[in-house]
């Protein structure tokens, strides 16, 4: 019962972002919306327990999850091996772009939370 209360709680949020991306005609999509919502609202303990044992059921059954695309892909043959080697290459592309992305990102971070080491701060180097 409870992780269907945290699949309903994943469905009201994703459905709020969206309402909210349409109604003010925001650039992003609604289900990123929801998933900012989600993060705020995780802070709160009725929301948490729930969605984490719907998480927890979702990630158990991942496997099945992949069922359609399967289908799809068998479905149009054709298209991947036409354009197959097309969507590898832009599929490597992207995901080495998203991580080197994420590296900076972390590395810029990481430096600028780094704690003044009060040595340093004697010395005049901080």
């Amino acid at each position: 019962m409870q992780a269907l209360r945290g699949l309903a709680w994943l469905l009201v949020l994703q459905s709020v972002g969206e309402m909210i991306a349409r109604g003010l005609h925001l650039p992003l999509p609604g289900p990123v919306i929801g998933m900012v919502l989600l993060v705020v609202a995780l802070r709160w303990e009725p929301v948490r327990e729930p969605v984490a044992l719907a998480a927890n059921f979702l990630l158990s059954h991942l496997s099945l999850l992949f069922v359609p695309v399967g289908v799809g892909v068998m479905t149009h043959l054709s298209l991947v091996s036409q354009y197959g080697v097309r969507m590898l290459v832009v599929i490597v592309v992207s995901t080495l772009a998203g991580l080197g992305v994420t590296v900076l990102s972390m590395q810029l971070l990481r430096e600028t939370s780094k704690p003044v080491n009060q040595s340093e701060k004697k010395d005049g180097h901080a």
